[in-house]
């Protein structure tokens, strides 16, 4: 038991909930507010993620190049995407992050905890882009 069956956690997964927990222990909405996304484990050991406050502002001037401080810092805020590889041990996966929305990723090697019961998944960052764990709840897509 415990182990995840090779390809358990291969699959398309919506976003359910994202929280923070920080060092004493409290909890909040890692992207400040109700959370969406989408992750995607292939079964040739690569991945890609995209995870985000559900309620992004739209840009004053439409053009995404030309965003407002406060609106490229909500953005920013609010959002990562990354893709690489992964290797599964037991319940720790290693991904190798080959590009990210957070630059100080990328070439990094990291560990995430992940639990497949059923349909859901839970997923443990213990080094959040943000400070502190990151605890993801995601759902299977049938």
């Amino acid at each position: 038991m415990g182990k995840v069956r090779a390809k358990e956690h291969v699959g398309t997964w919506t976003l359910i909930s994202s929280d923070t927990v920080r060092p004493d222990g409290s909890r909040a909405p890692t992207f400040g507010g109700k959370a969406t996304g989408i992750l995607i484990f292939g079964s040739d050991g690569r991945f890609i993620y995209l995870f985000s406050r559900a309620e992004l502002p739209k840009f004053a001037s439409d053009n995404r190049t030309t965003g407002t401080p406060e609106e490229n810092s909500a953005v920013v805020k609010g959002s990562i995407a990354t893709y690489g590889t992964y290797l599964v041990a037991d319940k720790i996966f290693t991904i190798k992050i080959e590009h990210s929305t957070f630059p100080n990723w990328i070439g990094a090697e990291q560990t995430r905890t992940i639990t497949v019961t059923g349909d859901e998944m839970k997923w443990s960052n213990p080094a959040g882009s943000g400070g502190g764990v990151v605890e993801l709840v995601l759902k299977r897509v049938k």
